[in-house]
């Protein structure tokens, strides 16, 4: 079924993304919008990824939205539940979920020439209309499952971690956990002391830094809310130290990094085991980790670090390419995600008929990381190459610029805007020779940084 309304707006998901646009566009006056969201509630990454010990690796007076400060948080990197609890805060006080269409994917978006609209498909075969679209699809929502033989006929319970299965109970469980990265780092110790035997398949080390993460006291909970200027200094004084580091530029801060990491390592006390752990590239050519309590993990008897690389999955566990076979109850499969997907996670077809899948056959590619030529009014959030630090704090930036184009549309009395491929070109050429300037991205680790093209 095919709205015959055409809205001012269509924004696609109500993560954090998606409420931060739905916010700004009310505060704009703008009250003819709709968000669609396949999930059942809001927080898109939050909502889905519930594996115990989730958390964010970003401190969450920054991983907040500036215009609704949250001064008290547990801890200065809160877990899932309280992230999710303040989204849902955030959609609730700013009125958001009457503008919400839960349990309705957008599959595929086609732009109308002649109407020179957006019709977006919905899962649910209705199709929705709009002058401009927003998408908050985000990195984090196309699962990647490793293509390992056997992995069918295994007989016990697999899954994802993003896709936690809460109903199953670990408890006495052999249990392997195939990938050592973000998410293992923090559900592998959580689990370690409910499983009798406990296999972690490690491809390629991660340097894992510690964390200063004590929660906070009353008296520094009261102090945030006694005075207000308290957590607006700490928001910054977090986002000056956190911008500072990630350009990894400085050789001193990425020693010290490094060093820190190998003294984090050094409870394990395993001469074998620890040596394993260490990677075999250069801090920040891959995404550093944080955690106190992911090393002491290995001193336990019952877990088993493995790094000879898998050779297939069996009926009843999973067997290395030295022949051994070791029997598991469950394997989660911590493998990530397809984060370099942005809007073409699903099908878009823009002027001429163009997809965007060939638009971005090298790699995705956007003038400041939100539009592509070929494909007018639409904005993206988390777009290419915006993802390094606090994204709530980008998105607020690029919903500002979104919403300044939504404005000129009416303003200006236009159709609609798209970008131009040359002033794109020389935008991406620029910014990719800034990247090759970046010591440690250039050390070829594996990582979702590059595409298969070699861009960044």
């Amino acid at each position: 079924m095919t709205e015959e309304h055409v809205h001012r707006v269509a924004v696609i998901g109500a993560g954090p993304g998606g409420i931060c646009t739905g916010i700004q566009l009310r505060n704009l006056g703008i009250e003819d919008f709709v968000i669609l969201e396949k999930a059942d509630g809001v927080g898109g990454t939050w909502w889905h990824n519930r594996y115990p010990g989730a958390e964010c690796d970003v401190q969450s007076h920054l991983y907040s939205f500036s215009f609704e400060p949250k001064v008290d948080w547990s801890r200065p990197y809160a877990g899932q539940p309280e992230i999710l609890a303040y989204m849902e805060h955030c959609a609730d006080k700013y009125g958001l979920y009457p503008f919400i269409r839960f349990g309705d994917a957008v599959t595929a978006a086609r732009w109308d020439e002649q109407a020179s609209i957006w019709e977006l498909a919905c899962h649910s075969g209705r199709r929705v209309r709009a002058r401009t679209v927003v998408s908050a699809l985000g990195m984090f929502n196309d699962i990647a499952m490793p293509d390992i033989p056997g992995m069918a006929d295994f007989a016990g319970t697999s899954f994802h971690s993003a896709r936690w299965d809460r109903s199953h109970d670990l408890t006495g469980q052999r249990v392997a956990v195939i990938g050592s990265a973000a998410s293992a780092v923090q559900f592998i110790p959580e689990i370690a002391s409910q499983v009798a035997a406990l296999h972690v398949y490690q491809r390629s080390a991660n340097w894992v830094l510690p964390k200063q993460d004590t929660p906070f006291t009353e008296a520094e909970l009261a102090h945030f809310r006694e005075h207000p200027e308290a957590a607006p200094a700490l928001r910054r004084e977090i986002q000056e130290n956190l911008e500072s580091f990630i350009t990894f530029s400085d050789p001193e801060a990425l020693r010290a990094a490094e060093a820190a990491c190998l003294e984090n390592m050094s409870v394990v006390e395993d001469p074998d085991v620890r040596r394993r752990l260490v990677p075999t590239h250069p801090f920040g050519c891959k995404r550093p980790l944080l955690s106190n309590v992911y090393y002491p993990v290995f001193n336990e008897p019952h877990v088993e670090l493995v790094t000879t690389p898998i050779r297939r999955i069996t009926r009843d566990g999973v067997e290395t390419e030295d022949g051994v076979e070791r029997p598991v109850d469950t394997v989660i499969y911590a493998t990530g995600f397809h984060t370099g997907r942005y809007l073409s996670a699903i099908e878009v077809t823009g002027r001429g008929g163009h997809s965007i899948e060939d638009a971005w056959q090298d790699g995705a590619q956007a003038y400041l990381g939100m539009t592509t030529p070929g494909f007018p009014n639409p904005f993206m959030l988390y777009g290419p190459n915006t993802n390094n630090g606090s994204i709530l704090y980008m998105i607020e930036r690029q919903v500002a610029y979104a919403l300044r184009q939504i404005r000129r549309l009416e303003d200006e009395h236009l159709a609609w805007i798209d970008v131009r491929a040359d002033v794109t070109d020389r935008y991406n050429d620029a910014l990719q020779h800034d990247i090759d300037q970046v010591d440690v991205w250039q050390a070829g680790c594996n990582g979702y940084y590059r595409a298969p093209s070699g861009w960044v």
